[in-house]
Formats: C-alpha cells, structure tokens, sequence
C-alpha cells in the first residue's frame, strides 16, 4: 500500500514513523518548507543563539533512508479524491493509496492594507524565521501585532537582539480571552518590565510602504504612525486549506474530520492543526493547533490505518508556553470569567510573577483545572485528580504530591492551603509532601473519586 503524506510538521512525520513501525507500508511525505523536518517550537531559539539550524532537527539525515520514509520537497497544486492522484508545482503525477493531510496553518491576515509588504511576516514556517533574520540587520524599531503566544514569542526574539519593539494588543489586557484577570495582570506587568512597548486596546489599521515594496511604518487605530521596519503578524493562525477549497473535501474553518479522523473522501484523512474535529469531547475545541495534539493524531491515524481503526482521545487540556521568563502550565478547564457553576481558589507571590490557581465546582467540590504562573505540577498527578473528579480539600492536602520544581527551590503549597483556610474558615493541612517515591506510590495506587 502507498500512503502519501502532506506536510512534514510534527502530525506528518509522527504519523510516517508510527506507520513504519507497524507496517512495511510504501510512504512518501511531500513538503516544500524545508527538507526535513524540525521542531517548529525551537525557531525561536535559533534566532537567539541558543541553538543551531542542525539542533532543532531530531533526526539525522540518515534516519529518512535508514527507515524507508522518503521525502519529497515540492508543494501539491491538485488533489483528483477520485482518482486517487496529486500533481505537484514541478509537474509531478503522484498516486496514492492512503492520503494524510497534515498541512499544518498559517498565519492570520485580516486585510489589512498593506500585509503583503516586504517586511511583514508571521512566525510559523522556517521562511519566516529566514525573514526575521534578514530584516532584523539594522533594524531599528519592529512591531508586532497580535497578543497571544505566537506574539510575545517574536518580542522576546527581537528583544534578545536589543531591537525595540511595539506591542500592539486589541483587548484590554494580554491575552485575556484565555488568562484570568489577575494572570493576565501579571503579565502585562512581566512584558513592560522588560522593555517592550506594551500598547493595549491598539488595533493595526494600515502598514505604509516605503522604498522597494519594504515596509516603513504602521498606523493604529488611536491614530498614531509608528515608524518601524518589520511588522510581525500574530493575531493567530488558521487551517492551511486554501489550495483545498472548491474541492470535494468538506472544509470549514479547517478540513472537516470524524473521531477516527477520516474526512468525507475515502482514504484520506486529517490531522494536527489543519484537522477540524467535527464532534470534540468535552472541554476541547474542533481546531486545536498545539504541538502534543498534533502528535497524538499522528499516532492514532497510524494505528487506522495499520491495524485497526482507533479513535482520537485528546483527553485532558493541556497547555504549557513560556512568558519571557515566566513559564505557564494549564490542566483542564480555566476559563477567563469564571462561570456561575465553578468556583476559583488564587494565590499569588508577592514578587507578582508566580501564582497558583484552582478552579472546582462550587456544589461537588470537584477540582476542574489548574493554573500555573512560574511553577511547574506534575501532569500525572493533576490529571489523574481531573479524571477522578477528586475533591478540592484532598487535592490541597496532597498538593506537594503535584510539584514538579526543582528540589531546593521554595514551596508554596502551604500559602494556598492558607489562603483556602482563610476564606472558608477551615483548618486544613498539607499531609503529603512532594518526593518521588510518594508520588509514584500515588500513581500507582487506585484513588477513589471523591
């Protein structure tokens, strides 16, 4: 069987080794971004000097041939779904058996006059990251706009090189469509601290070209001209479904898939970021462009396609990104607002860059989620407390069962059992402290739900 993969992102070649480890299977991945593939979280780590070219590619060169995965740099200009075809831009006509569609996403232009100039880039594929390192010799000033993770990334990119940087944010406060108000607080703070320009409720309203097509400033929408040298477009990314459009696939905003991550044609599937889950599971979005996700397609859509057909469970959410030098964790389910039916115990350090949060259900007790600024907990234990729905008051005893920092540095579970003690009048106490061996006996231990 011949199975052709597009896009050599984490989902593609995930998919490629899982299907070489349980077939003999002919496979082909197609991609026309780089030759081979490369940690695309690591971009910004080359550009500060922390690695090279060669660090961010987990395989050597050898692996491809060593595992009978061949690699074709080209880009696919037409899919026949009936005749089960490609044609690629250097006019190649490639059968398949099996397709899998792992074309990943761009990054979000919004018509804004002027976004096609030289200059204006995001950062999602390795051209971008090419663009940045050309504009950025004698660069005197860039702007990035957009307030989420993608943009704080390029700021603090730009920031190593000492290049000024203006940060344009439409909300009110720095990604506050997913932080809660005193995390996002904390990192308006964190931001400023470090020299950026931090502009809240600043839209973009025109980027001004100058000599050779380049662009030379910005306008916003208070009405100020920003001169500026490179643009960074951050407001988010979308489903790469372009070429695909007026095709038989069904797209929405993404390339419509079922549990098994089948689309309507035969034998093509999709998965990581351009992948739209027609029915997610509770507590997970349809578009979920997250590097683990896109891992855990490509392994499922391997086991389909090889042995038997295996349905995709995301199961808990989970997020983790890094705020200049805050790090952030998130389990399960942390809202912006707090909803009616859940409840949200906080307590921050008074040096204002760490904080701990955990939301339950106000009836049951049940923990929900935590919230993490600067403070790393162990994934298995938060999510076996998720799935067993375990009660807030048990979770705080055995909160040290959670913390993942290093061993001499400062614990903080006893100020949130304090501050918990405080608002209900209760006297907890930590009963279990954190220690390898007390937290494999936990996990390996059955835990009743509460």
């Amino acid at each position: 069987m011949k199975i052709i993969i597009l896009g050599n992102g984490v989902s593609g070649i995930t998919a490629a080794r899982y299907i070489r480890k349980l077939s003999d299977h002919e496979i082909t991945v197609i991609s026309d971004e780089a030759d081979y593939f490369f940690s695309r979280t690591a971009l910004m780590y080359v550009f500060m000097g922390h690695m090279r070219r060669k660090d961010v590619q987990p395989y050597e060169d050898w692996f491809w041939e060593k595992n009978r995965i061949a690699l074709l740099r080209d880009r696919v200009s037409h899919i026949d779904f009936e005749a089960k075809t490609l044609q690629t831009s250097h006019g190649k006509s490639i059968a398949y058996d099996k397709l899998i569609l792992a074309v990943g996403s761009q990054s979000n232009k919004f018509g804004w006059p002027g976004q096609d100039l030289d200059g204006v880039h995001g950062l999602y594929h390795w051209q971008d990251l090419e663009a940045m390192e050309r504009h950025s010799r004698g660069l005197a000033r860039a702007v990035i706009v957009g307030g989420g993770l993608i943009g704080i990334e390029m700021a603090e990119m730009f920031h190593s090189r000492h290049i000024p940087v203006t940060f344009l944010v439409r909300e009110s406060s720095f990604w506050d469509i997913v932080l809660p108000p005193q995390e996002s607080a904390m990192i308006n703070r964190h931001i400023s601290e470090h020299g950026i320009d931090l502009r809240l409720q600043t839209e973009l309203k025109e980027i001004l070209p100058g000599e050779n097509g380049k662009c030379r400033a910005i306008t916003t929408s208070t009405g100020e001209t920003i001169t500026c040298g490179f643009v960074g477009l951050t407001a988010g990314v979308s489903p790469n479904v372009g070429f695909l459009k007026n095709t038989a696939l069904e797209i929405n905003r993404g390339i419509l898939v079922n549990e098994y991550l089948e689309t309507n044609q035969p034998d093509v599937y999709a998965i990581g970021d351009c992948a739209e889950i027609r029915q997610p599971q509770p507590g997970r979005r349809p578009i979920e462009a997250v590097w683990y996700t896109g891992r855990m397609m490509g392994k499922t859509v391997a086991h389909t396609i090889c042995r038997q057909a295996t349905a995709y469970n995301p199961g808990i959410w989970f997020n983790s990104a890094k705020f200049f030098d805050i790090e952030y964790q998130v389990y399960g389910e942390i809202q912006p607002r707090e909803p009616e039916n859940l409840a949200s115990l906080y307590w921050e350090h008074a040096g204002g860059k760490k904080s701990i949060r955990l939301a339950y259900d106000r009836h049951s007790g049940a923990i929900t989620g935590f919230n993490l600024m600067g403070i790393r907990y162990r994934h298995e234990v938060c999510e076996k407390w998720l799935h067993a729905g375990t009660h807030i008051e048990e979770v705080l005893q055995n909160l040290g069962l959670a913390n993942f920092d290093p061993e001499f540095f400062p614990q903080h579970e006893s100020e949130l059992v304090a501050e918990y003690n405080r608002q209900t009048g209760k006297s907890l106490v930590i009963k279990r402290k954190r220690g390898l061996p007390a937290v494999l006996q936990f996990l390996n231990k059955q835990h009743p739900s509460s």
